[in-house]
């Protein structure tokens, strides 16, 4: 069994052609987005539900992105009784570990959260895993909760597709929010509390400082 320093080697260099492919294609915005609301027509806040991978990470960088409110890890695509982070660790579920993203549309729309999710969040293009996480549980999803997500998240996935951003087709799974479980308090605001963690310094780490680098004009102020 590899060590746990071997597997963060292979992590990063999975990190490091990710990045490599996404930045030689460059990386478009979406073409099919939400307008952002006016200040008289502004109605509060929304929520996106997305799984890529370990949702320790999933949930830091989402904690960087200006208009982010709240971002919640859980599980979504199986039932409440099996939504226990032991039980869905056995990829027998039918849950993904996932984040719960509450956002502001007047400062970031569904689109941006998406380009962020696929450009930064994780790697689409792996099926069932991400790096040397394996198993369905780290599956590639966007769980919409209504018509207008699914097809901004399906228009994009086609746009990005086309442009051969990355090395190998998107796998994302496009399906229907039936319900989203919040993880154990313990997995909540894992990075921020565990920062000297070895799987966060060498896994999410990396992603959370490629927010700054890679999609600036959506970073929080440091």
């Amino acid at each position: 069994m590899p060590t746990l320093t071997a597997k963060l080697r292979l992590v990063a260099a999975s990190l490091l052609l990710f990045t490599v492919n996404a930045a030689a294609a460059g990386f478009p915005n979406p073409t099919v987005d939400d307008p952002k609301p006016d200040a008289k027509s502004h109605t509060g806040t929304r929520t996106a539900v997305l799984a890529g991978g370990c949702f320790w990470c999933v949930e830091a960088v989402f904690q960087q992105i200006e208009g982010v409110e709240k971002v919640v890890s859980g599980y979504s695509g199986g039932d409440a009784a099996s939504a226990h982070y032991e039980i869905v660790s056995t990829g027998q579920t039918g849950h993904a570990e996932s984040v719960q993203i509450t956002y502001d549309p007047s400062k970031i729309t569904y689109g941006q959260i998406l380009k962020v999710f696929f450009h930064v969040a994780h790697d689409p293009t792996q099926l069932n895993r991400q790096g040397n996480d394996f198993g369905t549980q780290y599956r590639s999803a966007i769980f919409y909760s209504n018509p207008e997500q699914k097809k901004i998240a399906e228009a994009y996935i086609q746009q990005l597709n086309h442009a051969g951003v990355f090395h190998a087709p998107i796998v994302t799974q496009v399906v229907e929010l039936k319900s989203f479980y919040p993880a154990e308090e313990h997995h909540q605001n894992f990075c921020r509390r565990h920062p000297t963690n070895p799987y966060v310094m060498g896994v999410a780490m990396p992603k959370v400082e490629k927010v700054g680098k890679e999609v600036p004009e959506l970073a929080k102020p440091r």
